[in-house]
């Protein structure tokens, strides 16, 4: 049964229930302590006499309260009140992705924007030996400011913390343990691997990511069929038409699309790290196109010494005209009449005027 407002849980006071799934309820409340308005999910008392369902709650908090990063829930507190299982965490103001994905697919730019918040999210959970597992719109949370949070790390696979990223794939996990051949995760976001039962590892959440990229891009789901089992053969087998899906996208961004939903986890980035670096580049590429699309302009001093050396040029050519230059570019008016006349020295010039060219040869 929902809590009322007005009740309390522990130290917190209910305000109103936010929202309701599979895995619990999620309510406004307030920590009369701190004067902070919270966020808390509790399980109903049916889920916490599952052990299993508990158990994934229990880890849902462990998981992400080892996690401090802008783009990951902060998780605050955690508890029980008589027989049900809390969690208390940071209150976010907006909306999931999926309800900003209901209005309209994103323009590129901010596509860009929101994919490179996840993969350095991504990119923090997986340094400390955490694999998402269940990335999906409806678990990324967009903010009135435009920041974007992951949340519900119910599925988390959590490795062992001592081993460095770079072996998570080659190591056991130490909670979150599965049985060979059980499927986790949610029809059409899932990687091959996880929806052949194998186990997941980093590069099964990029898969995801790749996924959530090609729909944030086009409105459209990458891998879709008229039943869970059709969905499933589509990654499996299919590979989306992405450059007809993603008419304004860049080729950059294609190619980091299509290298995600690689079927080989061999072919995907290989840790979320190095998708965020993709995505800076592109970012940055298309923030500052080539030079060739855009030129610099050319230097002041450049552009007027060009129109002064032809004026220059000009007056040499009809200073020194022999032609008629002068008469074809101005006209041919009398001369105007002499105001001046300079004297020079007397020589004699016979010898001179004898040995010039006269017009006939």
């Amino acid at each position: 049964m929902p809590l009322t407002p007005g009740a309390r849980l522990g130290p917190y006071e209910i305000i109103a229930l936010i929202g309701a799934g599979g895995m619990g309820e999620v309510y406004r409340a307030r920590d009369p302590r701190l004067g902070r308005e919270v966020a808390i999910k509790i399980l109903p008392k049916d889920f916490s006499a599952d052990p299993e369902r508990l158990r994934r709650f229990e880890q849902e908090a462990r998981a992400a309260s080892a996690l401090n990063h802008p783009n990951i829930l902060t998780i605050f507190d955690v508890g029980k009140y008589g027989e049900v299982p809390y969690v208390v965490s940071e209150l976010l103001d907006g909306e999931t992705l999926r309800q900003r994905l209901a209005e309209a697919p994103l323009p590129p730019r901010k596509a860009m924007d929101y994919a490179s918040q996840i993969a350095e999210g991504l990119a923090a959970a997986q340094e400390k030996g955490i694999v998402h597992r269940d990335l999906k719109p409806e678990n990324l949370f967009v903010m009135g400011d435009g920041r974007v949070k992951i949340l519900d790390f119910g599925l988390a696979k959590v490795m062992r913390s001592e081993v460095p990223s770079a072996l998570l794939t080659q190591v056991p996990t130490s909670i979150a343990e599965t049985e060979p051949g059980l499927v986790m995760g949610t029809v059409g976001y899932m990687s091959p691997e996880q929806v052949r039962g194998q186990p997941a590892d980093p590069r099964s959440d990029i898969f995801a990511f790749g996924t959530i990229l090609y729909e944030m891009l086009t409105g459209q789901r990458a891998f879709r069929g008229s039943s869970p089992a059709d969905t499933m053969s589509a990654i499996l087998k299919e590979e989306p038409e992405l450059a007809a899906s993603l008419p304004g996208a860049t080729p950059t961004l294609v190619r980091i699309v299509r290298r995600c939903l690689e079927k080989s986890p061999q072919e995907r980035f290989q840790s979320a790290r190095d998708l965020a670096f993709s995505l800076r580049e592109s970012s940055s590429a298309s923030a500052n196109p080539p030079s060739v699309l855009s030129p610099r302009p050319r230097s002041r001093a450049i552009l007027w010494l060009a129109p002064l050396g032809l004026v220059a040029l000009l007056a040499a050519l009809l200073a020194s005209d022999t032609g008629g230059l002068r008469e074809r570019v101005f006209g041919s008016s009398a001369p105007a009449p002499i105001q001046s006349l300079a004297v020079l020295p007397l020589e004699n010039l016979r010898a001179t005027r004898s040995r010039s060219t006269s017009p006939m040869g």
